[in-house]
């Protein structure tokens, strides 16, 4: 199984950077080409000497179009950028080249002040606005992917359902406008609605085919012990009537085993607490005989862990897990370690054996219906096929997990979590 890769940004996250970047790109441009025109435009100005004059000039010395009139001091008049220029007596320069040079430099001064002006004043500005543009975009994006959050919450519960195909009646039923968003809902609620007619009749095709099994099964084993049973039946009779009455006891294992499995896929809906150390109590005296005749040892280590659910479901769990441990054994000598306890808010049971080595890659195929390993695949199997399996459907349709990982010694270490819930008070009668 490959490993989940990391998550990364949102796709929310995404939209958002994807809207802010072009903004924030499309204001640079704008940016640059307002700065190379506002560059182009200042480079322009020119500066020209309009009148050299000596003496006093008075105020109405120049004309409003800018020509000198006569008379005035030693001063010079000069068209720059912002008008008529009048340098005073003392600091008007002494020659044409000098004034050039100083106008230049007033015009350069000028220029890098109202540069340093745009560039940080337009960039805080353009900062600003790209911030408030990012922010929109967020809300915006909110909106849009609203429900495809919706179609994922749906999904979600639907495959977090205590039984895989339990949830399947749930629809998303998405309302708006017909676009994309819409049709991929619609599209999910045709998928899980045929689902749901697919496992529904699953379901009952195995609940009638095992009622209609079983009623064949129990006349043909009347049959055969009646005919083991006469007097005139002969050794080969007899011999033949054994192996068929083997047969049709793995048939019948088979079938109920089918039924549980069916009844198990089913929503739980009468809950009660149930203590799962009474469970083992209970299950590992049942179970003495069979052990004692296989010559393994059962060792309880009952603890308190409750939890709610069906208990003849829950003691089915344990009942197999700890046959399958007797039956999957070394034989004389041989253990199986059946231990409860309430751990983080959980009910868990352990079931551990002694047995023969399991490989790691054949653990997960265990859980499958009608999966053995290759030793046990044989007609006279003790089992059908359907312990672990049955386990694996009570415990999910009672919202917990299994699992099973090989021991070092050999065997198998099965561990059941359930939801824990808090211990009934017992009233004293008055």
């Amino acid at each position: 199984m490959k490993a989940p890769l990391p998550r990364g940004l949102s796709l929310r996250a995404r939209l958002t950077l994807i809207y802010g970047g072009l903004f924030l790109a499309a204001g640079l441009v704008l940016l640059g080409v307002v700065y190379a025109l506002f560059n182009q435009q200042l480079g322009q100005g020119t500066t020209k000497i309009l009148a050299r004059t000596t003496g006093p000039v008075p105020t109405s010395s120049v004309s409003p179009t800018g020509a000198p009139r006569a008379g005035g001091s030693d001063q010079v008049i000069i068209q720059g950028e912002g008008g008529p220029v009048r340098m005073p007596a003392g600091s008007t320069p002494q020659s044409v080249a000098d004034l050039d040079t100083f106008m230049r430099q007033q015009r350069k001064e000028l220029h890098d002040a109202a540069t340093t002006s745009l560039i940080t004043q337009g960039s805080i500005a353009l900062l600003v606005v790209a911030g408030v543009a990012a922010g929109t975009g967020w809300l915006i994006a909110g909106q849009v992917l609203r429900p495809l959050h919706r179609v994922t919450e749906t999904a979600r519960r639907i495959a977090g359902a205590p039984a895989a195909d339990r949830g399947l009646h749930e629809r998303i039923a998405l309302r708006g406008p017909d676009d994309e968003v819409k049709e991929l809902a619609d599209t999910f609620d045709t998928m899980v609605e045929r689902l749901d007619r697919s496992f529904d009749g699953q379901r009952r095709f195995v609940a009638n085919a095992s009622h209609e099994l079983r009623t064949p099964l129990t006349v043909g084993r009347a049959l055969v012990e009646v005919a083991m049973h006469r007097r005139t039946a002969s050794p080969d009779v007899l011999q033949l009537g054994e192996a068929l009455l083997q047969i049709n006891s793995r048939h019948e294992r088979l079938i109920t085993g089918l039924l549980l499995l069916a009844r198990s896929e089913n929503e739980i809906v009468a809950r009660a607490p149930v203590d799962l150390a009474d469970v083992v109590g209970h299950v590992a005296a049942q179970t003495a005989a069979e052990a004692a005749e296989a010559g393994v040892t059962i060792e309880e280590e009952p603890g308190e862990a409750v939890t709610a659910g069906d208990a003849l479901l829950l003691e089915r769990v344990v009942e197999n897990l700890v046959e399958n441990g007797i039956r999957h054994n070394t034989g004389k000598g041989g253990w199986v370690s059946v231990s409860c306890r309430t751990e983080a808010g959980r009910a868990v049971l352990e079931v551990a054996n002694s047995g023969p080595s399991v490989p790691p890659y054949e653990v997960p195929a265990l859980f499958e219906p009608f999966r053995r390993l290759d030793s046990d695949r044989v007609v006279t199997a003790k089992g059908a096929g359907l312990g672990l399996s049955i386990v694996q459907s009570i415990v999910r349709a009672h919202g917990g997990t299994v699992t099973a990982r090989p021991r070092p010694g050999g065997g198998l270490r099965v561990t059941v979590l359930l939801p824990a819930c808090p211990a009934p008070v017992e009233t004293l009668p008055t």
